[in-house]
């Protein structure tokens, strides 16, 4: 195939076909199981496995073929999973997510509507269970010998091969659901399940929700006159959030709740159950500045206050805490000073981590602690922390560093045997190595998983920087045949630019779409400002009450230094600016405030007024629009419409139920109704995500004409 890069982009899904994820590894070490399709092109994902010992990595054997399993490989999936698929942020198809005993030995999984069930040891076996459907996110039981699943906002459970199906809760009401996560908590505080097995196997924790006072809205098809508009319960900022409430089943159908004040703390950010201690529920209050961890009684639904986490900007929930150690002790996010830091303890001690700051906790055994962390903003290490006997803050024995500690790292750990997944600045790969940690602490390499996912059509020409007083994290690209101080060039800045996402990582596919965008003849700078993790909280809460004044001041301060290196290769004269979501609402205010700076701009699915966006990510940062209306104004983009001066294309997907395309049209028309000239580019059938090949390929294209046209 003569592919250019646009048309290998959107073909692979933005490179995601091909490569293996959703890696679990068992207890022993013995196996690891993922998915993964089998090309780049293909969506189709299959279910594999690997034996560690005795046997090439590099060769998993396939346990579930979905194409074989299926009479055709069209799924018929229902609409629920589709919007799961939406908050995970999820393209593939086939198998794409999967949960397995303790044991790693029996696996569960949805296909086309369908409870799926695989045994990853012996002789293969794979059956679709003829249980109730639709099924959605059937989990296995930690024993093996039953498998739950959602299926019409109904728990259902059963038996590992289908038999004694019972219904453990059922809604009361077209508005109820449960076992699924509601909208607020899969979109913002990524959590997207909503039952959780005992590890005993006899009951299960489950949520259930009620949208009844959710404002419903409705997504329409503009295209398609004669379909009925589709309508969603959305809980935009200052308006009632669904009513979510925890509940015990035993698997004879009784429900005992679980207790504490939802009027005070309605936000369900989190539950974990494991054999170290009692589960552990984590609340958030609406404002999000006061969290607590409980535990729970089984037997009766009481909960204890184990742990308060208070920020007089908002509570950050640090993903794997709060969690158990063996011993018991109760790990958790620490406050110091009064805000809620990046840093971990141990029943309240401060854990002395030698500076680094924690990103996530990966896993907790007896060996230590696995955490995600960094030193420096733009790379995630992974280290294991060890201690004695007697756990806690001084307890701690080593810190032992994981893998490379180069790049973007992450590690899937089951007993002695870690998959490690290592992305480098310098690389256009993904290196999915196994290892083996020896009792000495040393680590043994036995192989690497591989890949079929393509390589991007580009070669990387770009450097990576701290600039400014701020020492802003920025990386510039210059297309592959510019002779630095030949001419200078236009610029395309490419942020996401605010809160809750990073785009300065040093991973070299994370470049791939701007190193192309480069070498059709400008310099494309991707900067972080303050707002963007990695670097701290007070970093992060510079956003606090306003995201606009910091997050396009850094942009300017970015291009700024970087011209001042470069003053005979970047035209300022000649800037541009593109994003998507976030980074739309930034391209947009950027040409809007600053015409003297930005020259075009497009904005890709913006939130254009914070009204309108969901309560849990706006509330956050600007508060209740009922108490801080003037801090909701001054980030509209809707006041400035008169303002536009500039060449502005706004995109949106008529389908986005996230960032809804009311957002874009009340722009478009406030532009209108000022007589401001502007490009307007509905997108039908599209979502948030943009997953069609089509779609995928011709934006990138119509970007470029736009640039080209107006620098």
């Amino acid at each position: 195939m003569n592919d250019t890069y646009p048309r290998q982009q959107a073909r692979t899904r933005r490179f995601r076909l091909g490569a293996p994820s959703g890696f679990r590894v068992s207890p022993n070490g013995q196996r690891i199981a993922f998915v993964c399709s089998e090309t780049d092109s293909d969506p189709i994902n299959r279910l594999l496995v690997v034996d560690v010992d005795g046997a090439d990595v590099s060769d998993p054997r396939v346990v579930v073929d979905p194409v074989a399993l299926l009479d055709s490989a069209a799924e018929d999936i229902p609409a629920a999973e589709l919007a799961r698929r939406e908050r995970m942020r999820e393209t593939g198809a086939g198998i794409t997510t999967f949960a397995v005993d303790d044991n790693a030995e029996i696996a569960s999984f949805a296909l086309s509507g369908s409870v799926g069930v695989a045994w990853l040891v012996g002789e293969p076996r794979v059956r679709l269970l003829d249980v109730t459907g639709p099924a959605i996110d059937p989990r296995v039981s930690p024993d093996g010998a039953w498998v739950a699943w959602v299926a019409d906002r109904s728990l259902r459970v059963a038996r590992i091969d289908g038999s004694y199906e019972r219904v453990l809760a059922e809604p009361e009401s077209d508005t109820q659901s449960w076992g699924l996560a509601d909208f607020v908590a899969a979109e913002e505080f990524d959590r997207i399940r909503g039952f959780w097995w005992s590890p005993d196997s006899d009951r299960l924790i489950v949520e259930c929700f009620d949208e009844a006072d959710v404002n419903e809205w409705f997504i329409a098809d503009p295209a398609n006159p004669a379909a009925q508009p589709n309508a969603v319960r959305y809980p935009g900022a200052g308006t009632p959030n669904a009513q979510v409430s925890l509940w015990i089943a035993t698997l004879d159908g009784t429900r005992t709740r679980i207790e504490w004040d939802g009027n005070q703390h309605e936000y369900l950010v989190d539950v974990s159950w494991s054999g170290d201690g009692a589960p552990l529920v984590t609340v958030l209050n609406r404002a999000q500045i006061h969290s607590l961890v409980l535990g729970v009684d089984i037997n009766l639904g009481a909960t204890t206050v184990l742990a308060q986490l208070s920020d007089p900007c908002w509570v950050e929930h640090l993903p794997g805490t709060p969690a158990w150690t063996p011993d018991g002790d109760l790990i958790t996010t620490a406050v110091i000073d009064g805000e809620v830091s990046d840093q971990l303890a141990i029943d309240g001690r401060l854990l002395d981590l030698a500076g680094f700051r924690v990103r996530a906790v990966l896993d907790v055994n007896d060996r230590g602690l696995l955490l995600s962390v960094n030193s420096t903003p733009t790379q995630a290490r992974v280290i294991q922390v060890g201690w004695s006997t007697r756990v806690g803050a001084d307890a701690v024995e080593d810190i032992i560093a994981v893998g490379t500690q180069v790049g973007w790292n992450s590690v899937v750990r089951g007993g002695p045997t870690l998959v490690h997944i290592n992305s480098q600045f310098e690389s256009l790969e993904t290196m999915r190595s196994v290892l083996r940690i020896n009792s000495d602490g040393t680590t043994e390499s036995l192989g690497h998983i591989d890949s079929h996912a393509a390589v991007p059509l580009i070669k990387p020409r770009q450097e990576l920087l701290a600039v400014g007083e701020r020492h802003l994290q920025a990386v510039i690209h210059w297309p592959i045949n510019h002779e630095l101080g030949s001419a200078k060039l236009p610029v395309i800045m490419n942020p996401y630019g605010g809160p809750h996402a990073q785009r300065v990582v040093e991973s070299g596919r994370a470049f791939a779409e701007t190193q192309w965008l480069a070498d059709q003849g400008f310099c494309v700078i991707v900067a972080d400002g303050r707002g963007s993790p990695g670097r701290g909280p007070q970093w992060e809460r510079e956003v606090f009450g306003d995201l606009a004044t910091a997050p396009l001041e850094d942009q300017i301060d970015a291009l700024t230094a970087l011209a001042q290196l470069w003053p005979d290769d970047i035209d300022l004269s000649r800037v541009g600016i593109s994003g998507w979501s976030f980074g739309g609402y930034l391209a947009a205010l950027a040409v809007l405030k600053r015409p003297d700076v930005f020259h075009a701009a497009v904005a890709g699915a913006p939130v254009t007024d914070w009204a309108l966006y969901d309560t849990g990510y706006t509330e956050r940062y600007l508060g209740s629009p009922e108490f801080m209306a003037e801090d909701y104004a001054a980030n509209s983009l809707l006041p400035l419409a008169p303002s536009l001066e500039r060449p502005l294309m706004i995109i949106h997907g008529m389908a986005d139920d996230n960032v809804v395309v009311a957002h874009s049209l009340q722009l478009s028309g406030a532009l209108s109704a000022a007589g401001r000239a502007h490009t307007f580019l509905p997108l039908s059938n599209v979502t948030h995500m943009t997953p069609q090949e089509e779609v995928a390929e011709n934006l990138l294209l119509l970007e470029l004409d736009f640039f080209r046209r107006n620098l």
